[in-house]
């Protein structure tokens, strides 16, 4: 029999032992061939041989729909995964973010349910409503060949639905712990038949509080069920539970695509030196210099997080939030648009992104640095998944800069310095060389502008004296009062108000010529009498520009503005 007409049952068996699905198999009218083989054996063994799911133990129809999904092989944590998996044994699974630990987990599990008993077999539980929902998109799309229905079961979701889809008994619930411990306290849930558990980001599950309702269900489900942990870092708290609810676990441990500290190497992490107050308008810089597809900015502060979406939609970028306090409903909806890239920029908390997989997620911004190497491996997990290049660049403030340091020591990864120049990204030495051949060039003397012949004074200086003391020539200082030594420059031509000593304070040596003195003074005094009315014009002109450039800004600009010292007067 040609194997895609196999019943299910014969699939599943072909998928785990492929020599025992053919052997004893019949031709059509019951002719057997020699050796026990089917005709049509001898050309589906090479067929087998050549697809590396199958020849792991995964069904066909798995098998198709990741060859539609464009994956070709299976990463290192898959292979070692499967054939355990699927043989029935507990496990432990820790490999880097990004690395295919879903699919290497959900397909075993779904490949061993049974979509004709009308009962649930299996619960996956995650820490947060978002990676419950990811996991139940997976599992709707590799369940839908074999049959298999899921149902989620969500805290922050509206429990009466859930409850209702409940009465169907799906084969497979996927959903937050303390939601699943709720369904099965109200007879909802009959854990007794559940003979499959997942508990995916273990470590974060127990961190936050759920160890309590992960080992109560583990406690109602059936004796001899399968269990497996699964998560890119491995907590003290992690190993306690292993000990306890793992009968000799195999450990698919494939840390050793990237680094110990489970990232891929196929990130590069940088950080930036600022301010905390310029830290908003570096965001908006490095996005417009890099020019991703979508950026994901992490927060320690939810109170932060509505004053940064507002500052960067007014800069003109669409921004969304995903937290913590927000609505299941607003966090499903913010996740979606983000996916589906009508929002760049999602601002987010390490609980509410925690194990999110973005397609497509080339750049994560940590806004304030992480609060330890668990917490960065996570957030910079976000991006670099599945082979691809990705950048994590995390914001801090000279006080701060210790922290990239302790982080890279610990998770053995070289932090670069970074900083942002004419729209592009260069390194902070680069940086550092600008600056100071810029300071180098404004405080060269060459540069400086000489005095212009026939002229006491430095050029641009009012007439009648100069603001600063200068000796001749405006190269060295005198003493304000002084008069230095009269050379031809210092004189006036016959008529003037007499001598002015270049340099000096506006000192005035009383001149030769009678007149002389009511001409030079009326015109002094009329420049002189002028300028405050003039100074007092400009800042009047600047006022009302900077009253019209404020109509329509939001109140955090004027304020910023308001705060900004006001140009020189003219």
């Amino acid at each position: 029999m040609n194997e895609t007409h196999q019943s299910p049952e014969g699939l599943q068996a072909a998928g785990q032992a492929p020599e025992a699905g053919h052997a004893g198999g019949s031709l059509p009218g019951g002719q057997r061939e020699e050796g026990g083989k089917t005709a049509g054996s001898e050309s589906a063994e090479p067929q087998e041989m050549a697809n590396p799911f199958v020849s792991l133990g995964l069904d066909h129809r798995l098998a198709g729909k990741l060859a539609e999904a464009g994956i070709a092989k299976p990463t290192e944590v898959q292979a070692q995964a499967w054939p355990e998996l699927l043989s029935g044994r507990d496990g432990i699974l820790r490999s880097p973010t990004g690395s295919g630990k879903t699919l290497a987990y959900l397909l075993p599990l779904l490949q061993r349910l049974d979509p004709a008993k009308r009962e649930t077999q299996a619960v996956v539980m995650a820490p947060t409503q978002e990676l419950a929902m990811q996991i139940v998109r997976v599992a709707e799309t590799y369940g839908q060949p074999l049959g298999i229905r899921t149902v989620a079961l969500i805290g922050g979701a509206a429990l009466s639905r859930q409850l209702e889809r409940m009465k169907s008994k799906p084969p497979l619930v996927v959903g937050t712990p303390g939601r699943v411990r709720e369904v099965a306290l109200r007879k909802k849930l009959p854990l007794h038949a559940v003979r499959i558990v997942v508990v995916d980001e273990t470590d974060r599950i127990f961190s936050l509080g759920g160890r309590a309702d992960v080992e109560a269900i583990l406690k109602g489900a059936a004796a001899d069920r399968q269990t497996v942990f699964v998560s890119a870092t491995r907590s003290e708290a992690m190993r306690e539970a292993e000990t306890r609810w793992l009968r000799q676990p195999f450990e698919a441990d494939a840390a050793t695509e990237g680094k110990a500290s489970g990232l891929p190497e196929t990130i590069e992490h940088w950080y930036f030196v600022c301010d905390r107050r310029d830290k908003i308008d570096v965001v908006r810089r490095l996005v417009r210099a890099l020019h991703p597809s979508s950026t994901l900015v992490f927060v320690n502060d939810t109170d932060k997080i509505g004053e940064l979406i507002a500052k960067l939609r007014y800069e003109g970028f669409a921004a969304d939030a995903l937290y913590g306090d927000t609505s299941g409903r607003d966090r499903g909806e913010a996740l979606r648009r983000f996916r589906e890239g009508r929002t760049k920029l999602l601002i987010a908390t390490d609980v509410a992104a925690r194990g999110l997989d973005i397609p497509g997620l080339s750049l994560v911004v940590q806004f304030e640095p992480a609060l330890d190497a668990d917490h960065y491996v996570h957030r910079a997990g976000r991006t670099g998944r599945m082979g691809r290049p990705g950048i994590s660049a995390t914001l801090v403030t000279p006080q701060e800069k210790f922290i990239a340091a302790k982080l890279g020591k610990k998770l053995g990864i070289a932090f670069a310095e970074k900083a942002l120049r004419e729209g592009r990204v260069i390194d902070a030495a680069e940086a550092r060389r600008h600056r100071a051949e810029a300071e180098d060039g404004q405080s060269s003397p060459g540069r400086k502008r000489a005095p212009s012949a026939g002229s006491g004074r430095q050029a641009g200086a009012p007439e009648g004296g100069s603001s600063g003391a200068r000796g001749p020539g405006g190269a060295g200082t005198a003493a304000p009062g002084r008069i230095a030594a009269p050379g031809p420059a210092a004189v006036r031509a016959p008529g003037s108000a007499g001598i002015h000593a270049p340099g000096s304070a506006g000192t005035y040596v009383p001149g030769r010529a009678a007149g002389a003195p009511g001409r030079a003074g009326s015109h002094a005094q009329g420049r002189t009498a002028n300028a405050p009315g003039r100074t007092a014009k400009n800042k009047a002109d600047r006022k009302k520009k900077k009253k019209d450039k404020d109509k329509g800004a939001p109140r955090w600009l004027k304020e910023k503005r308001q705060a900004q010292p006001s140009g020189p007067a003219e």
